[in-house]
């Protein structure tokens, strides 16, 4: 029988809906975990970071680390490049100083949202805020970093049964209001968290070498209008959702239109189906207890 190593892992932005995720997963797998927040490891200091690497011999990093108040982004640019941009820009430097391979989490908002058919890998970014922005940027320092060894994984509409999002703000609304009105000509595919980071774990030894890009989320296409009356469906409430346009309830942040991601190179690369969105509402919803 061969000798099966161990990997040593660091996951950044431990305490958000994928890093939650990620953690519930881990005790699946004989590898080290090494779960930090930003209270517990500053990613934006470089020095900090790489001693961590060092002292843990860390092997691979799936950063989930990310600041992701869209509209507050408008307002906290320093901010937000710093957290999003430059410091996954060190941290690729130190990855491929040390070989260490990154799995860096992006988002659909790198995308303008002007297309009609699924964004493919490869399309021209073109994002509409500082959020967006800050994310490309963070992209293309990645593509950029000689000898480094990555994956970037676009993702959209993320849920969880942890952490803030739109599942949950709906059904807190649900039960306060009577009528609801949700934007219904904004387009994308909702993504479950909890099967994300299943996919991540369960395929790390499966990543290729030099940078790639990917795209996950759940199967299936859905307005905001459609989600939410899914959820009030499911969850029992007698709430009544009213379909709005985005004109009608302005946000500081433009939100991409069309946002829905062409996962073709994932599925076939590595060999995998993916659930349609709705299945993760169901299992979201039950772990809440908001099941009827």
């Amino acid at each position: 029988m061969g000798q099966i190593t161990m990997a040593n892992i660091l996951i950044t932005g431990a305490n958000g809906q994928l890093g939650s995720e990620l953690k519930e997963f881990s005790s699946n797998y004989n590898d080290n975990f090494y779960f930090v927040s930003k209270n517990e490891l500053d990613i934006s200091n470089s020095s900090i970071l790489e001693q961590f690497i060092i002292n843990n011999k860390i092997s691979i990093i799936i950063n989930t680390a990310a600041y992701t108040a869209v509209d507050k982004a408008e307002d906290e640019k320093d901010l937000v490049y710093l957290i999003n941009h430059k410091s996954v820009e060190e941290m690729a430097k130190i990855c491929a100083k040390h070989n260490v391979y990154l799995i860096h989490i992006s988002t659909d908002y790198v995308f303008d949202g002007t297309n009609h058919t699924p964004y493919k890998v490869d399309e021209k970014a073109n994002p509409l805020g500082v959020y967006g922005r800050s994310k490309e940027l963070a992209e293309q320092a990645i593509l950029n970093t000689p000898n480094l060894n990555a994956s970037i994984i676009r993702t959209s509409w993320v849920y969880s049964f942890y952490g803030k999002n739109f599942l949950k703000t709906m059904l807190n609304l649900f039960k306060t209001k009577d009528i609801l009105g949700v934007v219904d000509d904004q387009i994308g595919s909702p993504t479950y968290a909890k099967d994300l980071a299943d996919f991540i774990l369960s395929k790390q030894t499966k990543f290729k070498s030099g940078v790639n890009i990917y795209h996950y989320s759940n199967e299936g296409v859905c307005s905001w209008y459609d989600f939410a009356y899914f959820i009030n469906e499911l969850s029992g409430n007698k709430c009544k959702i009213s379909p709005i346009k985005t004109n009608e309830y302005p946000t500081k942040a433009t939100r991409p239109s069309y946002s829905v991601l062409d996962k073709d190179k994932i599925k076939k690369e590595f060999e995998i189906g993916i659930s349609h969105w709705s299945e993760g509402v169901k299992d979201c919803l039950k772990r809440l207890g908001e099941l009827k």
